[in-house]
């Protein structure tokens, strides 16, 4: 682990990693190097704060993080490859990539303490999850540009477990893999365990495999979908916080108490703020979540909007864990869907599922215009042919959304299963 080491901008970089939360002074000695280190080492973010009027000489830290500009995936991309990177291209050890499914891919670059601070993160992941050096765990996500498969592999050996890069898809292997080796912590996509939860349920395969721990990321996963994969496989499941921008998967997790994902506040800044108006939101309330880091290197983020919809929650865990907690996330802005001017996110209709009977986890949620232009929201659940289920569904979602909806009960299992996420929004309005 770097301690106090110098970086490129000439001055040494916070501490972290001390597996403590740091106190007040240490995160505005940390936010004022970040500041420093972006305007030093980057022209794009150099511009962009001078856009902003920021004077840098004069930032004091947390109290005026408000005086710094927003940065967005958008600014990202006007930067790609590389714009944003703050130090010298020589200096940078890998790059990873997003998808690109919602345009440019957005390119994150790495220095190798940038790697060592992701790994040390991401082997805290795991610990929290109760995984240690005895066990064997099973990686079941992309590799390549993006940053699920090595970020979980990295993680794995920092904390000193046995790592299976089995990569994603491929059930009949991933269920050899588990029986002949002994798989004791499975790493993929909610949907994904589902799908060979389901493969295994009720087989005599699925009583002798050793699974204990399940670490999910990439998707927000339902209490219900959680519980049937849990059920199943027999072991506890662990929501993961992370994204390609801020270092990838490994900057968050649940605790045993699952009230919550601690996220690592000697890495980086948490503020949330009203999507709509960007103005902070009471503490304790959902809103954005804004990040900014305390040490990251080759690509450090300046007020960061996520997207990601969440809240932080207030007070200690009762776990004992120095570390502050957020909501497990709601959705994200780009899932949110407004019909008939009410905002509808996918959070909202999977958390209402679990309280009616009946139905399973899986669900999709179609919008379209009728013949007089009017927004129709129809909502696809499996569940049992039970009479009069699609009504009972429909009435807890009317007072769950503040809108009807139409339902369609369709068989279990009828809906797909994915090897990645499982897209569960579609907008075929024009």
């Amino acid at each position: 682990m770097r301690n106090q080491s110098e970086t490129p901008s000439g001055t040494a970089a916070p501490v972290g990693g001390s597996e403590r939360a740091p106190d007040a002074g240490e995160v505005d000695e940390a936010l004022r190097w970040t500041v420093e280190h972006a305007w030093s080492g980057s022209p794009f973010l150099r511009r962009h704060l001078e856009g902003a009027g920021v004077d840098v000489s004069v930032f004091g830290g947390r109290s005026d993080l408000a005086s710094l500009p927003f940065t967005t995936k958008a600014d990202l991309r006007e930067a790609y490859p590389l714009g944003w990177t703050a130090v010298p291209e020589n200096e940078i050890r890998r790059v990873h990539a997003s998808s690109g499914t919602t345009g440019k891919r957005t390119v994150a670059s790495y220095t190798d303490g940038d790697l060592r601070d992701w790994a040390d993160q991401f082997a805290r992941c795991y610990r929290y999850a109760g995984v240690t050096e005895t066990d064997r765990v099973q990686i079941m996500v992309g590799y390549g540009l993006w940053t699920a498969g090595v970020g979980f592999q990295s993680g794995c050996e920092a904390v000193g477990a046995m790592a299976v890069p089995a990569g994603p898809g491929n059930t009949d292997l991933q269920v050899e893999l588990m029986e002949d080796l002994g798989t004791t912590v499975l790493c993929g996509t909610s949907s994904f365990m589902l799908l060979l939860a389901e493969k295994l349920d009720g087989s005599e395969v699925a009583r002798r495999l050793n699974l204990r721990v399940g670490i999910l990321g990439s998707e927000r996963s339902g209490t219900a979908m959680r519980r049937r994969i849990e059920d199943i496989l027999g072991l506890e499941t662990f929501d993961i916080y992370g994204m390609t921008e801020l270092y990838g998967p490994g900057t968050g997790i649940e605790c045993s108490l699952h009230d919550g994902m601690h996220y690592w506040s000697d890495y980086y800044v948490i503020e949330v703020v009203d999507p709509d108006t960007l103005e902070p939101v009471p503490e304790g309330e959902p809103g954005e979540l804004v990040l900014t880091t305390l040490r990251k290197e080759a690509m450090p983020l300046i007020r960061y909007r996520t997207r990601d919809i969440s809240r932080i929650i207030p007070g200690a865990c009762p776990c004992g864990s120095p570390f502050p907690r957020i909501e497990r996330l709601t959705g994200r802005t780009d899932d949110m869907v407004k019909v008939r001017g009410v905002a509808i996110f996918p959070a909202m209709v999977d958390t209402t599922l679990e309280t009616v009977d009946g139905v399973g986890s899986e669900y999709q949620i179609h919008v379209d215009r009728d013949s007089r232009g009017r927004d129709e929201l129809v909502v696809r659940v499996e569940g049992d042919d039970t009479p009069g289920l699609g009504a009972r569904v429909a009435e807890a979602l009317r007072g769950a959304l503040s809108v009807r909806a139409e339902v369609d009960i369709v068989p279990p299992g009828s809906l797909p299963r994915s090897e990645r996420k499982t897209r569960r929004v579609f907008d075929h309005r024009d």
